[in-house]
């Protein structure tokens, strides 16, 4: 199936937040991980996003030029291309941008996508993430507000994080403290600035304890049920049944448990990095120290050209993350949820 439509997108959230599942939001940085995302996909027969943040797109642009558009743009448009082959839906989003990077990364895609959409075509990316978390939230919502009536124009769906993901992700770094805790009335601010669909549709990062990265258990306390607290607090005030289409952040290593609890509450996607970029390279790391003598000329010798091909260890880094991909969807309950 080709890369998912405006309207086979808002399908895919729909669904999800009525069959209280949620889609893996795979962080890509490269082809051979956007195909290990994708096989992912397939083999658990769930659609899914794969999603490029500023450091991934300034990856992909090159160590040359490290411009995040041109990376961004490249991959995409090779995903339009590939993704066909797979059985599934994709969308194509792009991850946290800070206040600081937008004109060089989200803006010009956006006018990239209204361009083609003026034309005819679908755009080039579905969704596009504002991270305005490290601003004030008036200055936040602001923001939100200009950048989604770009994105309206361009049929693309808005992700605003309007509270911090604590730890560190391409720079961005947020304490763990009481901060990372999203409360009624900044949900209601929210609604207030940014409407609940009426102005345009976006999804909610809100925080309840997430934290990006690795951490040990007891670092991090996630309270996904204060996603319940919000969705009542604004339903009460605007009389819309849970109103929010919820992103949980930080999402490796989170319990079953509490990702259950937060599929409950509205949450429809989840973020996947680190636990993906652990089950890439786990696999090369293997192969690198089995194959020792053979990936390297030790001693003057000559090496074994199959054992250095990176052919030989990228087809088990795909495997490898393609598997932890497949574990995700059965973790978010979209195991075989595919629009047919």
């Amino acid at each position: 199936m080709p890369i998912a439509s405006p309207e086979i997108y808002n399908e895919m959230l729909d669904r999800a937040k009525a069959g209280k599942f949620a889609y893996p939001a795979i962080n890509v940085t490269s082809t051979q991980t956007l195909h290990a995302a994708l096989r992912g996909f397939a083999e658990a027969e769930s659609d899914g996003i794969v999603q490029i943040s500023t450091g991934g797109a300034e990856f992909l642009g090159g160590q040359y030029s490290k411009d995040m558009v041109t990376g961004a743009v490249g991959l995409a448009e090779f995903a339009h291309v590939v993704a066909e082959k797979y059985p599934v839906n994709i969308a194509l989003h792009t991850d946290h941008c800070p206040k600081d990077k937008l004109d060089g990364y989200v803006r010009p895609l956006l006018k990239i996508s209204q361009e083609r959409v003026a034309n005819g075509q679908n755009p080039l990316f579905q969704s596009h993430m504002w991270d305005g978390s490290a601003e004030t939230l008036d200055d936040n919502l602001r923001i939100a507000r200009e950048l989604l009536a770009e994105a309206v124009k361009a049929k693309i769906i808005l992700e605003v994080e309007i509270t911090p993901t604590g730890g560190e992700e391409d720079g961005v770094t947020h304490e763990i403290n009481d901060k990372l805790y999203t409360t009624v009335d900044d949900a209601l601010r929210t609604a207030e600035a940014i409407g609940l669909g009426d102005r345009g549709r976006y999804l909610l990062a809100a925080s309840f304890g997430n934290v990006h990265g690795v951490y040990k258990p007891g670092n991090v306390v996630l309270r996904p049920e204060l996603l319940r607290e919000l969705q009542d607090g604004v339903a009460a005030k605007y009389g819309k049944q849970d109103p929010f289409f919820f992103v949980f952040h930080g999402g490796s290593g989170s319990t079953e448990e509490e990702i259950r609890t937060a599929l409950e509450n509205g949450v429809v996607k989840m973020n996947l990095d680190t636990d993906t970029q652990y089950a890439f390279t786990r696999p090369i790391a293997d192969h690198m120290f089995r194959n020792y003598d053979g990936v390297l000329k030790v001693d003057g010798e000559v090496g074994n050209k199959k054992q250095y091909d990176p052919r030989s260890w990228g087809k088990l880094a795909e495997k490898g993350m393609s598997e932890r991909v497949t574990a995700a969807c059965s973790h978010l309950r979209s195991t075989g949820t595919k629009l047919k």
